[in-house]
């Protein structure tokens, strides 16, 4: 018996541009953010949302791997409501735009309640 290998081939075509688990949904909510190890808090903007991370432009540069306590601000009806999460950083991008001050990255969250998991997704789907 013959083992063929198989060879990697290019994909194209829409259907394969975007490998996610879970659908984005465009956002632009204030974040207030501390790193995991640290209790000074600092604001954000959350630019992208889905179940599994956020995309966020934070005022400084991030590491790979670092983690952060997030808090997701939205309003809901007449009240304000918040969405609490352990994020870890998994993407960050190092360029900046001319007269750029922020820094785009993506985390994934590693702990968010099923409560605020919840509310997340009923905020995204408005969007959607």
């Amino acid at each position: 018996m013959k083992t063929e290998e198989k060879e990697a081939k290019p994909r194209y075509g829409i259907a394969n541009l975007e490998r996610r688990r879970y659908r984005r949904s465009p956002i632009r909510l204030p974040i207030e953010y501390y790193r995991a190890d640290s209790p000074i808090n600092q604001t954000g903007q959350a630019l992208d949302a889905s179940e599994g991370g956020l995309q966020i432009l934070f005022p400084e540069k991030m590491e790979i791997g670092q983690n952060l306590n997030l808090k997701l601000f939205f309003s809901s009806g007449s009240g304000l409501n918040t969405i609490k999460m352990l994020a870890e950083v998994v993407w960050i991008n190092t360029q900046l735009g001319e007269g750029e001050k922020h820094y785009r990255s993506g985390v994934r969250f590693i702990n968010i309640s099923p409560e605020d998991m919840t509310k997340l997704k009923i905020f995204s789907a408005s969007f959607s």
